[in-house]
């Protein structure tokens, strides 16, 4: 029988580091999986990937991001009815919840 926890490789591209910090201010980042997750749908949705930008913030112990596209991918991003945006809501929610946190997403125009 082999052991479940022998095959354990520290830094495994499971498993997710607490100590993240922001490359301008050196502050910690919260809610990384959720930032990359967002990042990603967003600039897969769009035709000008290089306009999209996520800010991260905190407000009343959730994190926020705040996703700007440019105007020409903003009814490609928010859907027929916001049924687009109401699914990168829950996609990223959910990737918050494996960084331990409340994430939403505020579409900025």
């Amino acid at each position: 029988m082999s052991d479940v926890h022998g095959d354990y490789v520290e830094g495994d591209v499971n498993t997710i580091e607490d100590d993240f910090e922001d490359e301008v201010s050196g502050a910690p980042v919260r809610a990384v999986t959720a930032t990359a997750a967002l990042e990603f749908i967003a600039t897969s949705l769009a035709d000008d990937p290089s306009a999209v930008s996520v800010e991260v913030s905190e407000r009343q112990g959730k994190v926020v991001l705040s996703l700007q596209v440019s105007p020409e991918d903003m009814g490609r991003v928010i859907g027929r009815r916001g049924r687009t945006a109401q699914a990168i809501r829950s996609l990223v929610a959910a990737a918050g919840a494996r960084d331990g946190v409340t994430a939403t997403v505020d579409i900025v125009d």
